[in-house]
């Protein structure tokens, strides 16, 4: 039976929701390894080595940071479409490669329409290799038989794919038109593997519920399988920011800080490579060596690498030195400003 709004409400705001920082220690790193002599380039512009949050385009939602896994409940059609609209649109203007798997209640030329409604360069970016339509039958239980290994794997090519023709990373968009399937078990499981998945890979993903096909146990099963969840009912959007994403921003905020110093002259600046500046930023927010590889994707050893040639370059006798050689040269030219 069908779930009253009600019901809904109250479940959502008593959901145990994830967020950016979750410790469960089921999900596993896949950074892919890369040797010192040759580490990987983020295709980012910024000194961090990637875009630290991308635009979801749902307002109230704001940014998300790569790896989000995002929960959507909807009320009606109109509801999902206006929803992938602003979200497929944020992903293209950020250069992304974007692929959104429709099914039922929609249909592939309702989803060109309300696209091409808002963007209005829709077919030339789908022909220059930026989008795609999917259908979610045949992505998902293609000749009626389902592999969660399969479809996941198959959403890691397309993201090398992306990367590969020198995107930022891949949006995807999934309707759980499974809700009301007799393989909902093998769904769920599926969700919590591809949740696992995305640490450390430039990926965003939106799954799309029915309010009218979820049932309260649904809601919860879903959404612990997200870390983010957000509902569009009668035209609003409801969203929970929990301490944990308020932490992560935090944090996102304090990496900028650091990109700041390094954005003022200090004495051997010229010596260090991109990437050597890319690592400094995080020795100047104070990152471990796991914490820095992990925002990079690289390996530990990787920045240990990276951070002794720094040293080396700057004349630094250990980090707090180094530390003191960048950052101190922009306290006194702040104070000489």
């Amino acid at each position: 039976m069908a779930k009253t709004d009600a019901q809904f409400a109250r479940n959502l705001a008593e959901q145990p929701m994830k967020a950016l920082g979750k410790t469960k220690s089921s999900r596993k790193s896949a950074n892919i390894e890369q040797s010192p002599e040759h580490p990987r380039e983020g295709g980012s512009s910024d000194l961090s080595g990637r875009s630290p949050l991308r635009p979801t385009g749902i307002r109230v939602m704001g940014d998300m940071p790569w790896g989000s896994h995002i929960c959507l409940f909807y009320e009606t059609k109109a509801d999902l479409l206006d929803a992938n609209a602003v979200y497929i649109k944020a992903g293209l203007d950020s250069n992304e490669y974007c692929v959104w798997a429709i099914s039922e209640p929609i249909t592939e030329d309702e989803a060109w329409a309300v696209l091409r409604r808002d963007i209005p360069d829709l077919d030339n970016r789908a022909a220059s290799g930026q989008f795609e339509i999917l259908p979610g039958y045949d992505w998902y239980l293609k000749g009626d038989e389902f592999d969660s290994k399969k479809i996941t794997s198959g959403w890691h090519e397309k993201l090398q794919f992306a990367l590969d023709k020198g995107f930022e990373g891949l949006r995807i968009s999934g309707n759980a038109f499974w809700v009301e399937h007799n393989r909902w078990n093998e769904f769920r499981e599926y969700e919590q593997e591809l949740d696992e998945s995305l640490e450390d890979r430039p990926m965003l993903v939106l799954c799309t519920y029915s309010l009218s096909a979820s049932r309260a146990v649904d809601v919860l099963d879903v959404a612990r399988a997200h870390q983010f969840t957000v509902a569009r009912r009668r035209g609003q959007w409801e969203f929970s920011e929990t301490p944990e994403l308020k932490q992560a921003k935090r944090e996102i905020k304090s990496l900028g800080k650091a990109l700041l110093v390094l954005s003022r002259p200090f004495a051997g600046h010229e010596l260090l490579t991109s990437r050597e500046r890319t690592v400094l930023a995080q020795i100047v927010r104070g990152a471990s060596s796991k914490e820095a590889a992990s925002w990079l994707n690289v390996s530990p050893r990787t920045i240990d690498f990276h951070r002794a040639n720094i040293m080396q370059k700057l004349d630094a006798k250990n980090v707090a030195d180094l530390v003191r050689i960048v950052v101190g040269n922009f306290e006194r030219s702040e104070t000489g400003d």
